[in-house]
């Protein structure tokens, strides 16, 4: 599985969008300094997605997630490819027992496909949208996790790479 967080909050990047001739589109603009993290663990080959939304990135919440992501896979044993961020490599994170670490190699976020999960997330639930308040950050993040969560096709076609298909391919 690939590992990542994400900053999502109040501050909104306008987009382009259509609208009918002769209309010109509004939207809303944000710029309140307001933030929630999405952590995720995604496997490209078959889709599977496990998400959390927590308040901050740091040792104490990756460990929330690392707790998460080994009992909803209990009876697996996970490599887990992560960035070298600091909350990563503390001293104090608990790696659970079915989960061993592997890391990617430093300033190389293209090699990690949960990337490709955000892009999709702030394309399709949060471009052009102003927020009211964080709660309605965290509720439209939570519900956009949860369809992907419950869609292992359309996760393994935002983040299955081209290699990765035809590795499996090879496989069978």
């Amino acid at each position: 599985m690939f590992q990542d967080e994400a900053r999502f909050g109040r501050i909104n990047d306008p987009r382009c969008c259509w609208a009918p001739a002769p209309f010109r589109p509004v939207v809303k603009s944000a710029v309140i300094r307001e933030f929630t993290y999405a952590f995720a663990a995604v496997s490209p080959m078959d889709g599977v997605l496990d998400s959390l939304v927590l308040p901050e990135v740091s040792t104490e919440t990756m460990n929330l997630f690392l707790e998460e992501v080994a009992s909803r896979h209990h009876e697996e044993f996970i490599v887990m490819i992560l960035d070298g961020a600091g909350w990563h490599t503390a001293k104090k994170l608990n790696i659970p027992e079915n989960m061993h670490f592997h890391f990617l190699p430093p300033y190389s976020p293209e090699l990690n496909p949960t990337e490709n999960l955000w892009d999709e997330l702030r394309e399709k639930g949060f471009a052009n949208r102003a927020f009211n308040s964080m709660n309605a950050v965290e509720d439209q993040l939570v519900d956009q996790l949860a369809c992907l969560e419950k869609n292992p096709q359309r996760v393994h076609s935002i983040t299955g790479w081209p290699w990765i298909v035809n590795l499996n391919l090879n496989a069978k």
